[in-house]
């Protein structure tokens, strides 16, 4: 009964994203807005990480599987991208990196930070 009751927290908060996308006339994704409400949320505390923490621990280890239609959907259009395919792997690698820097980055100033409010 946790894991529904986790799962549903999180299908309600993609679902007002998704509304969000259509009531808002910027060009974000539904998904987007969900994941920043669910930020806000776990900030203010109006969501407890408990709330959602199995759910949301399964979702990850899931996440590789769940690519897998996206990628073979790829295949039947992959004639057209072959021109393009070391433009598209190039700027895969170069934001890959990009995003590992500052995701790298971020965590090692909020760690910093952690651990000067240990010692105040």
């Amino acid at each position: 009964m946790t894991y529904m009751f986790q799962f549903l927290i999180i299908a309600a908060v993609s679902f007002v994203g998704e509304l969000l996308s259509l009531v808002v006339p910027l060009p974000i994704p539904g998904s987007v807005y969900g994941l920043l409400l669910l930020l806000v949320l776990l900030i203010t505390g109006v969501v407890k990480l408990h709330h959602i923490e199995k759910a949301a621990d399964f979702l990850i280890q899931i996440m590789p599987m769940l690519f897998i239609a996206p990628a073979v959907s790829v295949l039947p259009i992959f004639d057209s991208v072959a021109d393009s395919l070391l433009a598209v792997a190039l700027v895969c690698v170069v934001s890959t990196l990009v995003v590992m820097i500052i995701t790298g980055v971020v965590a090692q100033a909020l760690v910093t930070r952690k651990e000067g409010r240990k010692h105040e």
